[in-house]
């Protein structure tokens, strides 16, 4: 990977979810610097403007507030990469929400804001173990469901700018309405939400004992660490529902492999953190079955290797690759 940035240059990774936000200070060697990590949780006292200000400047304070060049923002999509604005995201309720604006006026850099999945795809092709690849497809399965893809080494945003929004692939044509107010869409059927709501339905009427007693049947306790101990625990009707949810992503994996014939497909999020054996198990077992046997062969289905760090590491590069070629 060629260097981009000097070393004692910096710029900041920022990664706003539907649940945290985080910011991270780089340096030309990509060493973490300092980093702030907040929930995503605005109010009338704090609201969105005011509350990812303050996790950037908590990031650079704790940096020792170095001078930065940049910075590079993943966010919930669908947005438009080049005004950097969030076009609208369900989960966090923006609609035309000027993001790069925001920085770019306050902390008088530039800024550029792209997909978080499309980012945090980008940040393990680039640091993790898919270098070597020319053509990814990244799937993160959390609040919601993201996708990202690389073909010919290169981000892949399409007429509108937003493309690879695979959350939002049409599964089950009559299936459970989703936030984007279609029916059946992969992210209504597998993301953590969606599998929190069956297990919450299992622990109301005792299927789900360990689930009932380590946090009932609240929906935003249900996280997929406790998951992954309910399964350990033995509540084999909780291990079905999130069997059931990866199969549901290799079904889309399946998809993309037919259309886009990548190297590789890589696999965050929380999900497969806590469970990593299980579910590609069942995203393996889902592409046999659904996508071409000529298409899939040689492919790579691999787990995610940075963590939360995907996105902010991801953002901290494009911005880096961004100056660099401004420079030039």
């Amino acid at each position: 990977m060629k260097d981009v940035l000097k070393d004692d240059e910096h710029v900041v990774g920022l990664d706003i979810g539907g649940t945290k936000m985080m910011a991270v200070v780089y340096n030309g060697k990509w060493q973490d610097l300092g980093r702030c990590k907040k929930k995503s949780k605005f109010s009338k006292e704090e609201p969105a403007e005011a509350r990812i200000i303050r996790v950037v400047s908590e990031a650079i304070e704790a940096a020792g507030n170095v001078p930065i060049k940049g910075i590079g923002v993943g966010s919930p999509g669908p947005l438009d990469p080049v005004s950097g604005i969030v076009i609208d995201t369900p989960n966090l309720g923006w609609k035309n929400f000027p993001l790069a604006k925001i920085l770019s006026d306050r902390f008088k850099v530039p800024v550029i804001v792209d997909n978080d999945v499309n980012v945090g795809t980008y940040g393990e092709w680039c640091f993790g173990v898919l270098k070597d690849c020319a053509h990814v497809v990244g799937i993160f399965p959390g609040t919601g469901i993201g996708g990202g893809i690389i073909i010919d080494k290169k981000l892949l945003h399409g007429f509108s700018g937003a493309a690879g929004e695979v959350g939002h692939m049409t599964i089950q044509e009559d299936g459970p309405f989703c936030g984007c107010g279609k029916r059946g869409c992969l992210e209504a059927l597998a993301s953590r939400i969606a599998i929190a709501k069956e297990v919450a339905a299992l622990a109301a009427r005792g299927d789900a004992p360990y689930v009932a007693a380590n946090c009932g049947t609240d929906l935003r306790n249900i996280r997929s660490n406790v998951l992954a101990q309910a399964i350990k625990a033995g509540d084999t009707l909780v291990e079905e529902v999130v069997r059931k949810a990866a199969y549901y992503v290799g079904i889309a994996v399946g998809n993309l492999i037919n259309i886009l014939s990548p190297e590789a497909v890589v696999l965050g999020g929380g999900l497969v953190e806590a469970m990593e054996s299980l579910y590609l198990e069942e995203v393996k077992r889902a592409v046999k079955v659904h996508a071409m046997p000529f298409l899939r062969k040689g492919v790579r289905i691999e787990a995610a290797r940075l963590g939360d760090d995907a996105v902010v590491r991801g953002a901290a590069r494009m911005i880096a690759e961004h100056l660099s070629v401004k420079k030039k």
